[in-house]
């Protein structure tokens, strides 16, 4: 028996067609709102930087070091959470936190406040990611996993979207302020919904069939170091953040900086290229994931490996090049490709981790991820921003040589996720029948 209270649990083994995708839908809806209120701020990242009187280096502070640190450090506490207790209510309490303090980011009038304000999102969005990949296990069995959360993962070019490109546009229009409140007021109402309309799953009800009680924290860690697959799949899918995302969340910045645009413009140059490319990307991932030939996971982390690297040499061509018509061309590369590996490295680390598990493996990942992507790469941009500054720069060459430096970054994620299937057929069995 679990050590959890006792809790209204469905049966997902006769959930229906219908119950199964909802959960889904809603799934990706959390996903989709924590990724716009965690990216929005690198669309206004400019007029926050002038209205508060800030460096380079210290906007990125600010905003990037402020989600990142609180963000990781809540990690691991809200996923034991939630390997123990009411998965639903856990992610909808944290989807109406995070919302709520997303709106007070736009009432902050000094940098204190902005900055305690995405300490109060990040203490919401902590738990969201990890909850839903915990619910999303146990609705879809493993063979189904890598394509469910691929699905899930379309919340991340739907949320960039809206946090780059529709944010843009209302920044234009009424300032950087009302972008806050237009992401953060529809994040309640959806957290209600989630609590009203999704049912508790049966932990491992899809694969050992039964409920075991949640390994301790040392268990759990000295598991996920043996599972040496497991390692580099993180380690790959958090460098790829660190690279891909770290360099996205200078790039509206970057836009404007060197072609002489307005917040609004640069969101028209990159908004079909989130949406529609990364879309789109995630789809066709998600398409793949579901053939028969995918089951075999080496496969899957081959076709990671190829496409980041791939997607590395166009990232460097971006910065590099002064044209804008081959920026364009090139982005149409990189953009969707910083997508299409969230939803099957999730489904690869769901099916390396025991049921009991997930949420902490899921945790890791996390961790990693946005230790690279919000407080290793938008810092080391902005400080090497400022450095280049004293070389007489003027303020885009700066920060373009200062993103050159983080490109290579790409080929040591793919070099990880090559070396995942050396070991990943075995550790999934491992997993399968970790008692």
């Amino acid at each position: 028996m679990s050590s959890a209270p006792a809790l209204r649990l469905a049966e997902p083994q006769s959930a229906s067609f219908v119950e199964r995708w909802y959960v889904l839908i809603m799934m990706c809806l959390v996903y989709t709102l924590s990724i716009a209120d965690r990216y929005v701020v690198s669309t206004v990242l400019d007029p926050i930087r002038d209205e508060l009187h800030l460096t380079n280096l210290g906007v990125s502070l600010l905003t990037g070091m402020a989600f990142g640190v609180f963000y990781i450090l809540l990690g691991f506490p809200l996923s034991w959470l939630i390997d123990r207790y009411n998965r639903r209510k856990i992610v909808a309490v944290c989807l109406v936190l995070w919302s709520i303090m997303t709106a007070v980011c736009g009432l902050a009038r000094t940098s204190f406040q902005f900055f305690m304000a995405r300490v109060g999102v990040t203490v919401g969005e902590a738990g969201g990611t990890p909850g839903a990949n915990s619910l999303l296990s146990d609705y879809f069995p493993t063979a189904r996993r890598p394509m469910a959360l691929t699905v899930f993962s379309l919340g991340a070019p739907i949320g960039a979207w809206l946090g780059y490109n529709v944010a843009g546009a209302i920044a234009d229009q009424y300032g950087w302020r009302a972008v806050f409140y237009a992401l953060g007021i529809p994040g309640v109402m959806a957290g209600a919904a989630v609590w009203l309309t999704v049912r508790e799953p049966a932990r491992g009800c899809l694969d050992a069939g039964k409920d075991p009680l949640a390994p301790s924290v040392k268990a759990t860690m000295r598991f996920m170091w043996q599972q040496r697959s497991g390692v580099h799949t993180m380690l790959g899918t958090a460098v790829c953040a660190l690279w891909g995302w770290g360099l996205m969340f200078w790039t509206p910045t970057f836009l404007q900086r060197t072609y002489h645009m307005t917040v609004g413009q640069a969101g028209d140059v990159t908004q079909n290229m989130h949406l529609w490319g990364g879309g789109l990307a995630t789809l066709a991932t998600g398409w793949l994931m579901a053939r028969s030939t995918m089951v075999d996971a080496r496969r899957i982390v081959w076709l990671l490996a190829a496409g980041t690297a791939i997607a590395t040499v166009a990232s460097g061509v971006v910065y590099w090049t002064r044209d804008l018509a081959l920026a364009k061309a090139m982005l149409w590369i990189y953009i969707p490709a910083i997508y299409f590996y969230i939803g099957p490295g999730f489904g690869l680390l769901n099916n390396l981790a025991p049921c009991r598990m997930r949420a902490m493996f899921c945790a890791m990942v996390l961790f990693l991820a946005n230790l690279g992507n919000l407080v290793i790469t938008p810092n080391v941009i902005g400080l090497l921003n400022d450095w280049f500054l004293r070389y007489h720069l003027d303020d885009a060459d700066a920060l373009r040589l200062a993103m050159l430096c983080i490109v290579p970054t790409g080929f040591w994620a793919a070099a990880h996720l090559y070396l995942a299937a050396r070991d990943i057929i075995a550790d999934q069995e491992r997993a399968r029948t970790y008692t």
